[in-house]
């Protein structure tokens, strides 16, 4: 199996980081032109209170580049040590999945009981990467050339 194909969750990841940049920069454009918030605010994030919406967007975005970045080490440390398994590449695609419900929860709706539930299934994935990764590398993998 090629060692690279994990490239592709990956690459979904920067598109949803992407999206969800785009979505904040157009929410806070947005919130400029209506008057919710004076431009000088964005210069060092004082002076007045920032809509909720905006808050929001932004604290999904500070997220996105919390644990995600564990995701990315353990798809990369699976291509250098030649550890792409089929269980792998379904544990990142699931990742992926799941980050995206996430996001989908977060910005829309906040249920905090769904998010949860999406959130900390995601940590699940997440770990079962890095234990078959681990184990993967313990049983005899290789580093690749």
């Amino acid at each position: 199996m090629n060692s690279f194909v994990l490239v592709y969750p990956m690459f979904a990841m920067v598109l949803l980081t992407c999206g969800v940049l785009g979505a904040l920069f157009h929410a806070r454009v947005k919130s400029v032109s209506n008057g919710q918030i004076e431009a000088r605010y964005f210069k060092i994030y004082r002076g007045e209170n920032e809509p909720e919406s905006l808050a929001q967007l932004s604290q999904h975005l500070t997220n996105i580049f919390e644990a995600p970045t564990l995701f990315y080490v353990a798809c990369l440390v699976a291509m250098i040590t030649d550890q792409s398994t089929a269980l792998l590449i379904s544990l990142a695609w699931l990742y992926v999945g799941l980050r995206v419900l996430h996001a989908y929860i977060h910005i829309g709706s906040n249920k905090l009981r769904h998010r949860f539930g999406v959130y900390f299934g995601s940590w699940i994935v997440l770990a079962t990467m890095w234990g078959a990764l681990t184990l993967g590398v313990i049983m005899g993998g290789t580093v690749a050339p």
